[in-house]
């Protein structure tokens, strides 16, 4: 190739690298500009300090305070049972439900009356025998002093002659005829004690006897003891039955009892007394104004809602060992009083129920959401407007809500966002939220549901 030809293509590469030369000498360098901090947006609420209201809430099913249950007590055949008695049926109190036979107890009735006449006839009889035995042992004892007397003359008249031996052992066997016959009024009239308690035993017992066939009669009526509501009946007219057979099953319609489990540490906010409590020597009255719970039984169904004043009863027997739970029972008043058909049933048995269980008042508590703890810390917006993360000590804790007891003061703004990740200083831009505050306000003071 030519020599001018290699120039022509080298001198334009040539010139290129040197004005890229060029240029990278005379360019100045970028200018770094500071990083700013950005501030991180965060929800928060000023902690309130008002009266708080523990309460605890349980589930639990609704049953009778009372059952009863009509057992047969004599044995019979049915001769009239209640038009209305069914399951399910809503009967007075004293209601005359099922009446046995009484035949055979009246009869027995009769009997133990004819045989208690009868003995006091014996009695009256044993009396009068007592009465003529006297009499006869008083003519027999005067004749017997007037044969000892005739004894004794013809004693004296035998020393003279004047009567043979024969005379005077003649009177001798007299006089101990007599001796006989005032021994044997004597032995009669000790028998008549013995023959009087006999018969007075007899009478006591044809009485007892009577007695138990009055009560036999009594039972053959079965009424009921208070208005309820028939659970069950077993027994239909004309039907023989048995003593101990079940007849009617029936619940009491004045109180029902709900039972319901709760947490054995929420329990020991809930039952809280400035002193000792004797509860085994205490009136149970007392003891429940002591102790000061008071609750409420509610029903949440599709298109039902009701609640009903209830009342705290006692507690279970035993603590659940694997739960840690109590079991609390509560007892409503008039469980079928003002009924509304469609919107407010009755609190019937079976019936499954929310209970909420509400304690003593405990004024000047300082309050935060319960989400607001983080394993016993707490989110709070210093004045410079930074995050500043807390130890706090938790007094008590209830599902919507927490006391504080020291490490916040009142007025203190806390975050209630999910703040991740929290760091100790970190920039933040609080947002008040009034609504929180205020829902956190109810919570506490037992105003609405958690």
């Amino acid at each position: 190739m030519p020599i001018s030809r290699k120039w022509v293509i080298l001198i334009p590469v040539i010139a290129g690298i040197a004005a890229l030369m060029a240029l990278k000498k005379s360019s100045n360098p970028p200018v770094q500009e500071a990083r700013l901090e950005q501030a991180r947006l965060v929800r928060v609420i000023s902690a309130p300090r008002i009266t708080v209201i523990p309460t605890a809430k349980g589930h639990g099913t609704v049953r009778p305070s009372r059952t009863w249950e009509a057992v047969a007590q004599v044995k019979g055949k049915i001769v009239e049972k209640h038009p209305a008695l069914q399951k399910g049926a809503i009967l007075d109190a004293g209601s005359l439900i099922l009446r046995i036979d009484p035949t055979d107890y009246e009869l027995a009735i009769a009997q133990a009356e004819a045989d208690i006449q009868a003995t006091r006839a014996q009695l009256d009889e044993l009396d009068a025998k007592a009465t003529n035995t006297e009499a006869s042992l008083k003519i027999e004892q005067a004749a017997l002093a007037l044969n000892r007397k005739e004894l004794e003359r013809k004693r004296q008249l035998v020393g003279k002659g004047g009567i043979s031996r024969s005379d005077l052992e003649s009177q001798e066997r007299s006089l101990l005829a007599q001796q006989q016959s005032v021994q044997t009024q004597i032995n009669t009239l000790n028998l008549f004690p013995s023959q009087k308690a006999l018969l007075e035993a007899q009478l006591e017992r044809h009485r007892a006897s009577l007695a138990t066939a009055r009560r036999s009669l009594a039972n053959t009526e079965i009424r009921l003891p208070f208005t309820s509501r028939i659970a069950e009946v077993n027994a239909e007219q004309g039907q023989y039955v048995r003593e101990g057979e079940m007849l009617v099953a029936a619940d009491d319609l004045d109180k029902a009892e709900i039972e319901i489990q709760i947490p054995i540490n929420q329990m020991s906010h809930l039952m809280h007394a400035s002193r000792a409590i004797d509860v085994l020597n205490l009136n149970p009255a007392e003891a429940m104004q002591q102790i000061g719970l008071s609750a409420t039984a509610t029903l949440q169904e599709t298109g039902l809602s009701a609640s009903w004043q209830a009342r705290f009863a006692r507690l279970s027997d035993t603590l659940d060992p694997k739960t840690r739970t109590v079991g609390v029972i509560v007892e409503v008043d008039k469980p079928y009083a003002n009924v509304l058909p469609g919107s407010r049933p009755p609190l019937v048995k079976g019936m499954f129920v929310q209970v909420t269980l509400a304690g003593r008042p405990r004024p000047d508590s300082l309050v935060v959401p319960r989400s607001a703890l983080h394993a016993g810390r707490l989110y709070v917006v210093n004045e410079q407007q930074r995050l500043d993360i807390r130890e706090v000590k938790v007094v008590m804790l209830q599902p919507g809500f927490a006391t504080i007891e020291s490490g916040l003061k009142p007025a203190e703004r806390v975050v209630i966002s999910d703040l991740v990740p929290a760091i100790q200083g970190m920039l933040l831009n609080p947002v008040q939220y009034q609504a929180t505050e205020q829902q956190l306000v109810r919570s506490a003071r037992g105003e609405m549901t958690p």
